[in-house]
């Protein structure tokens, strides 16, 4: 059988810094697991643009849809603020997760037990956190049609639609069910039924696949921004929350600030099945490009490398070496071993972005 299949696009930023860690440690799986990629790299982003003029080439785009999986660093830069809107960095992005069609983005929020003190929260509200946002990725009010800006009158109008349809939301609401069934079989769906028309169709679309085909995991309703107050006031009260692609990216970043650090943070989106099994997939940490330190050896690469683990447990079926990479992480940040957005704690080692990306190799090494 060949070897699955990667596609690296570091992109722009420190996109490039933390993926060459991911890359040593791809190494280290071949080298001392047996578990060989054919690995692949390309260009998208504003450096796809410096060198195309698009942020996301075609012939790219043909390889992503060929791979087994995708993993991105990360895209923009302040140098790209005054492109055209079509060509920005982001339009890469996004078009990688349209055309693929990854409709369910999975944004864990998961609190290291060595970063319970880093939270904005009190430790005894985040220890232990592990909840799992799923967030409906390719419609809703970034997509919908009609938008723009017009102009009426004497003065412009910005116009974008929210829309879903029954099948969107319930492809997305079987993902939330599916992962629940694995973890703590109980999801909260969150959306504006309230004021929105979209959100009271969400609500009966969730309502109706659960009663048919997942009687068996727990499911309530809850307002988008009640969600986001209890979050903030009692996280642990949730296990899978699945929402819509609006609401999903702003109670998504908010979750993850409760564990301390973006740096820590990953993502996968996920979209139906190939023909091997394997859905597509595209794996990403949560950071941005950050480019106000990007060369200076001071990125958190431990998104990224856990954006592997990801990778490694839904495109791979190796949930065993995904746990075994994660506890890499939790074992270096345990060591008190902290990159710079992670050194205000008394004891703390610094340590640039590579010698963390080492700090995991050896605490991998010492799990043989």
């Amino acid at each position: 059988m060949s070897n699955p299949s990667l596609l690296i696009l570091p992109g722009d930023g420190i996109g490039p810094e933390v993926m060459a860690e991911v890359r040593k440690i791809i190494d280290w799986f071949g080298a001392k697991r047996g578990l060989t990629f054919d690995v692949s790299e390309d260009l998208v982003g504003g450096c796809a643009y410096d060198k195309h003029g698009t942020p996301l080439h075609d012939d790219t785009m043909a390889k992503a849809q060929e791979v087994d999986a995708v993993l991105l660093g990360a895209v923009g830069g302040p140098q790209y603020d005054k492109l055209d809107f079509s060509v920005k960095p982001e339009r890469g992005l996004l078009r990688l997760r349209k055309e693929m069609d990854l409709y369910a983005n999975l944004r864990p929020a998961q609190c290291f037990d060595a970063l319970a003190d880093f939270s904005s929260l009190k430790k005894d509200v985040v220890a232990g956190l592990d909840i799992m946002i799923i967030r409906e990725l390719t419609s809703g009010v970034y997509f919908g049609e009609p938008r723009g800006i017009i102009k009426e009158g004497n003065e412009r109008v910005g116009i974008n639609t929210q829309r879903y349809t029954e099948s969107e939301i319930a492809r997305v609401a079987r993902s939330a069910f599916e992962m629940a069934r694995k973890r703590g079989n109980k999801v909260c769906s969150m959306e504006k039924a309230n004021v929105m028309e979209s959100g009271i169709l969400w609500r009966d679309v969730v309502q109706e696949i659960h009663d048919a085909e997942y009687p068996d995991v727990e499911l309530s309703h809850m307002y988008a921004d009640a969600g986001a107050m209890q979050l903030t006031r009692w996280p642990k009260q949730f296990d899978v929350i699945v929402t819509d692609n609006l609401f999903g990216d702003l109670l998504s970043d908010l979750a993850a600030m409760l564990t301390g650090s973006l740096g820590m943070l990953p993502s996968a989106s996920l979209g139906a099945p190939m023909a091997n099994g394997r859905p597509k997939a595209l794996y990403e940490p949560v950071h941005g490009s950050a480019p106000d330190i990007a060369g200076t050896g001071k990125a958190n690469p431990c998104a990224c490398i856990l954006s592997f683990a990801m990778a490694l447990r839904y495109s791979f079926d190796r949930g065993d070496e995904a746990d075994r990479l994660e506890k890499a992480v939790n074992d270096v940040l345990g060591q008190g071993i902290r990159t710079a957005d992670l050194l205000n704690v008394e004891g703390a080692t610094p340590a640039t972005t590579s010698e963390m990306g080492d700090a995991v190799i050896a605490a991998l090494d010492a799990s043989l």
